[in-house]
């Protein structure tokens, strides 16, 4: 999980990020290829998280299928889904939107980090 989220988006899929919630994957013999997952939950409702494809296996519709997964899981669970995208990544966006979901809010973000003193 974490070297294909390197390749994906790099430094937002920590060590232990996987243990916050169930996650799903598609495989390419032993490679795993696409993932998505669960990460915060609040009540009533539970993020997506880790939506990515290698690069090489993109435009098969695995992000699709991953997604559609969890969230017939929420709507079976009687909650609702949400996530988040970075503005820049249109091709995302433009995913997330045709499968209903829309932007409720746009915050910058930064990365910050301990710097051992």
């Amino acid at each position: 999980m974490r070297e294909l989220t390197q390749i994906a988006f790099p430094a937002f899929f920590r060590e232990r990020t996987g243990d916050l919630g169930l996650y799903l994957g598609i495989y390419e013999g032993d490679r795993l290829v696409a993932m998505a997952g669960e990460r915060l939950a609040l009540t009533g409702l539970q993020e997506i998280s880790g939506v990515c494809t290698h690069p090489d296996f993109s435009g098969r519709g695995h992000a699709r299928r991953l997604t559609r997964a969890l969230l017939s899981r929420h709507r079976q669970r009687g909650i609702r889904s949400f996530l988040h995208v970075s503005e820049g990544n249109v091709a995302a966006r433009r995913l997330y939107e045709s499968m209903g979901f829309v932007v409720r809010a746009s915050l910058p973000m930064c990365k910050v980090e301990r710097i051992a003193s």
